[in-house]
Parts: structure tokens; sequence; C-alpha cells
């Protein structure tokens, strides 16, 4: 995308942004003005659409404290298997029980490929050097994948985790989801994504921790929720 691309979505954003969602936010009470500011909406909106013509592979993170980072994840892999195409999930870390996506996932047969390479977390497994073997191990599957044509998509589960260790080293992961096809999209999810890999991606989202009934009602580990 131009300069003069660049700038003239820059103002459809903020045309977007002045327009707003509609319902009650909406300034006009009678409902000829108020049809009037969603149809310029629509036809903003049309237009940041047509505008936006650029098809890559995506890198997407997803990270923080709150719940959710590898079920946004699944979700995208959900929505990938349903147009047709390949996944792939390399799990790091995890890999001491199996989940219930994993199961579900199954009926998709040979359009995913799931890797549950790790063996729980360090408290649970208290053996650094094994961990960091899995971890090495888990990221060599994860390069036969993001170099394959084969795959729409390649989520890398809890890789933020292992970089956050020191089982990984940043660099070697950026040029490992730099080397991927064009049009193949990664996700890397986990807590404390490096600022080397945020910068480096398109998409990132910060899971926030609000409230965790585990922490402020000693709620357990529910089956269909957590795993």
């Amino acid at each position: 995308m131009n300069s003069g691309a660049t700038h003239e979505g820059n103002t459809l954003d903020q045309s977007a942004e002045e327009l707003g969602m509609g319902g009650d936010l909406a300034p006009e009470r009678d409902a000829e003005a108020y049809q009037a500011r969603m149809r310029r909406r629509q036809e903003v909106q049309q237009q940041r659409v047509q505008e936006r013509s650029l098809e890559k592979g995506l890198v997407m993170v997803f990270t923080g404290h709150g719940k959710g980072k590898t079920t946004a994840a699944l979700g995208l892999a959900l929505r990938t298997l349903g147009h047709g195409h390949r996944v792939a999930i390399v799990q790091f870390i995890k890999g001491g029980w199996e989940p219930g996506e994993a199961r579900a996932l199954q009926t998709f047969g040979d359009a995913l490929n799931w890797h549950a390479l790790g063996e729980g977390f360090t408290w649970e497994t208290q053996d650094r050097e094994r961990d960091r073997l899995l971890v090495q191990g888990a990221w060599r599957q994860s390069l036969d994948y993001l170099r394959s044509e084969e795959h729409q998509l390649v989520i890398l589960d809890e890789v933020n985790v292992a970089l956050k260790l020191g089982y990984l080293d940043l660099e070697d992961v950026l040029a490992g989801v730099d080397a991927r096809p064009i049009l193949t999209h990664v996700a890397l999810t986990g807590r404390g994504a490096p600022q080397g890999l945020i910068e480096r991606a398109d998409l990132v989202t910060e899971m926030t921790l609000v409230r965790h009934p585990f922490r402020e009602q000693g709620v357990k580990a529910q089956a269909g929720i957590e795993y």
C-alpha cells in the first residue's frame, strides 16, 4: 500500500470512528436523521473494505495474563478447518493431559496435525534440562510445518512461555516464522511474549486478567472451561 492509499485509509478509519456504531450511541433521536448517519457509515465501511486489498500470511500473537490465549488460537483453527484448509498445532510445555479440544478436532482427520510435546508445567516436571530438550524437539517439529506449504495455519501454543523461560532463542523463532510460505498464517500463544515478537507481529491481542474464579473463589480447573 502506497502512502496515498495509507492516508486515505487513515481518513476513512477516522470517519468511521466519528460516525460511530449507531444504536443509542448515536446523537440523532429521530429515525430519518439516524438512518442518514447509518447510511453514511455503511458507505465509509464499504470504502474501507475495498481499499484493503493486500493478502498475506499473518503473524498473530495472543499473550497476557488473562484466560483465552489458546482458546483464541483454536478458534482460528476451527475457522480454518471449516474453510477446507489444513492446520498444524504444536504445543510447547503442555502435554500432561489431553484437552477436550484435541478430542473434538480429531473429527477433522488428516486436515489437522496436533502435537503436545511437553510434559507439563515446570513445577510438575522439576527437570529443567529435560524441559529444554522437549522444547527444542517441539521447535524442530514446528519448523517442519512452518516451512511446508501444506498448512494454511500453524499454531505454536505456549511458545511464548518457552521463550520466557530461556528454552528458545527469539532470533531463531523469528527466523523460523519468516521462513514460512507467504500465505501461511502463524499464531503464537502464551504469557510474556517478548517485545521483539510483538514488534514483528501483524496482530497482537493481550488478554487482561480482571477476575478469575481459581484465584478469587477457589474454583478448580473444570472440563470444558480450562481443558
